[in-house]
């Protein structure tokens, strides 16, 4: 049956009382669980709007400590890559480094960097056994760009190489040591793990609130609907090395989010996802029960969302307490 809500208010009709407090400003944590593996350093998220954010601003906000969501109206092969993008600005450990063959010409890596923007390449055998590096300062000068790489690479015993899970203090001090850039990870048989660049070290150094995973990548969301065919771009993006996904409607309450919610959980039992939106708390417990990590909480007006004063229908924000 319908009936009149209760009088309610929103964030411009409440005033906070100052009290007595012995927290300075630049002493205040404003750190905080996402999700029960998610810790934010900072409470904000992005939108999932396509006017806001992309892999640029995803980036931007996880370096100060929150994590922006990539919107979806996009195709999903540039929706994944926008979350790897992310997830390969700041890697600590690039787990699946570009590489070349020793036979690769000059010509071909000087095309590899071209198109990728950087001129450091580990040199690998067919079974991947680590056997050099090529980078920008071994060819130089080089004229004659149909020589292969193995004429100019510096071979493995001039490399420095770490194994997997080494301090980053050691690493660091290995390529201080040895006045190199970039640091391979090897195993046992010294087949190619990852590399590790100086780069890397840095941004961590300027950027210590980062929002990161556990391999030291920056953390990134990303948003899809629930309709069908949802699936594939659900696929697309958790490959990609999306940490969080947000299943996205203005109405979270609804049985097509709920079944979205509930087959990604049975596929993806540990991945991490949000539902929403909502207004109640009947919302909240049936994207609970569905199988969220978060519910994503709010219909409400703002210069761009419209939803609350077209449809008519929402909730005020103190009203949103579960």
């Amino acid at each position: 049956m319908l009936r009149i809500a209760k009088e309610a208010l929103t964030f411009d009709d409440v005033l906070l009382v100052p009290a007595h407090s012995t927290v300075l400003p630049n002493t205040a944590d404003l750190s905080t669980q996402l999700t029960k593996t998610i810790r934010l350093n900072i409470p904000m998220l992005s939108a999932a709007m396509d006017t806001v954010t992309e892999a640029r601003l995803a980036i931007a906000l996880a370096q100060e400590g929150g994590i922006g969501f990539i919107h979806k109206n996009m195709s999903i092969e540039r929706q994944a890559e926008e979350v790897r993008r992310v997830k390969k600005h700041e890697s600590g450990v690039v787990t699946d480094p570009q590489t070349v063959l020793p036979t690769t010409t000059l010509r071909e890596v000087k095309e590899l960097t071209e198109r990728n923007g950087f001129a450091g390449y580990p040199v690998v055998t067919e079974d991947n056994e680590l056997v050099g590096i090529i980078t920008g300062r071994d060819v130089r000068f080089v004229t004659d760009l149909s020589q292969p790489v193995s004429v100019y690479m510096t071979p493995k015993e001039r490399l420095v190489t770490v194994r997997e899970g080494e301090a980053r203090e050691v690493v660091f001090a290995k390529m201080h040591e040895k006045r190199v850039e970039k640091a391979l990870v090897v195993d046992d048989s010294f087949h190619l793990i990852g590399m590790i660049t100086v780069k890397d070290f840095q941004k961590a150094e300027r950027k210590p609130n980062a929002c990161k995973d556990e391999q030291g990548r920056l953390r990134v969301g990303a948003a899809v609907g629930a309709g069908a065919g949802n699936e594939e771009r659900v696929d697309a993006l958790v490959a990609a090395g999306v940490d969080v996904l947000l299943i996205d409607s203005s109405h979270g309450h609804s049985e097509g989010v709920l079944q979205r919610i509930r087959e990604t959980r049975a596929k993806y039992p540990d991945l991490q996802i949000i539902g929403g939106n909502v207004a109640t708390g009947a919302g909240a417990r049936a994207l609970a029960d569905a199988g969220v990590s978060a519910v994503k909480v709010g219909i409400g007006p703002g210069s761009i969302c419209t939803t609350r004063i077209v449809t008519g229908v929402g909730r005020s924000a103190d009203h949103r307490g579960f």
